[in-house]
């Protein structure tokens, strides 16, 4: 069985900074690192192979060419492949655009079991790409997933975080879920694996590696856009209320009413 870890290269959190003209992250110059809950994606995939005793774990990115580097960290870990999706066609896209791509790189990776990814991703937090990359698939999914319980028979069970607790899903496969940081521990990569790594030969596709519809991809594809980014001016303001505690209860009600 094939298992798919979708990864994403981000920004260093301590070290984020945003280009004022195209409202987009600056990634030129700025440490870069695997998104930490897809740290635990990559693990859990390892483990299920590992279980199961059999299967291939697939690492698939979108991302700038410097998404290389965080592929190879991924096969230092114990991955078998690695794939990139690069293209200036790719650029700019919100959630919904960067599913539509990840699916056709799924696509064309052929037959599959299962797709992890992080719960999100630490730059965007919108929680929002597995889920829609679920249903570009057209395969069921569970999101916030601590444990996976079994996997055997088609079908794989797991606990569901919710704000009440937990709940035990079953779903068929192929499925996607997305994981929390609470599922495992990611490995730390063997020197075995980091020189299998740095030979790896990792494969490029663009929009004319994969079926895709330009318009659909990317910026172009994106209906949701950033308009504007800023940091709000912070201001303060103190005003001492004078007057009996009747007067004071009467001036400050009048006031915040001014502000609602």
């Amino acid at each position: 069985m094939q298992i798919i870890v979708c990864l994403k290269q981000v920004p260093d959190t301590t070290e984020v900074r945003i280009n004022p003209e195209t409202n987009t992250l600056m990634r030129e110059g700025v440490a870069s690192v695997i998104n930490p809950f897809d740290m635990y994606a990559i693990e859990e995939a390892l483990r299920i192979k590992e279980s199961l005793g059999e299967g291939e774990v697939t690492v698939l990115s979108m991302g700038p060419p410097q998404a290389e580097a965080s592929l190879r960290e991924a096969l230092s870990m114990g991955a078998d492949k690695a794939v990139l999706l690069s293209d200036r066609a790719f650029a700019g896209a919100d959630s919904l655009a960067t599913a539509y791509t990840l699916a056709a790189g799924v696509a064309k990776l052929g037959e599959f079991g299962l797709v992890i990814c992080g719960k999100q991703a630490i730059d965007g937090d919108t929680a929002q790409v597995g889920p829609s990359l679920a249903e570009q698939l057209d395969v069921p999914h569970a999101t916030y997933v601590r444990k996976v319980q079994s996997l055997e028979d088609n079908k794989i069970v797991v606990e569901r975080m919710t704000e009440d607790g937990y709940e035990v899903i079953e779903l068929a496969l192929p499925a996607l879920i997305t994981v929390l940081k609470d599922i495992n521990q990611p490995r730390l990569p063997s020197l075995k694996g980091k020189m299998r790594a740095k030979k790896a030969e990792i494969p490029v596709w663009g929009k004319e590696d994969l079926d895709v519809d330009e318009k659909l991809c990317g910026l172009a594809g994106s209906p949701t856009q950033v308009v504007k980014i800023f940091t709000p001016e912070r201001t303060r303001e103190c005003r001492l209320i004078e007057g009996s505690a009747e007067e004071q209860a009467k001036v400050l009600a009048s006031e915040l009413k001014k502000i609602i």
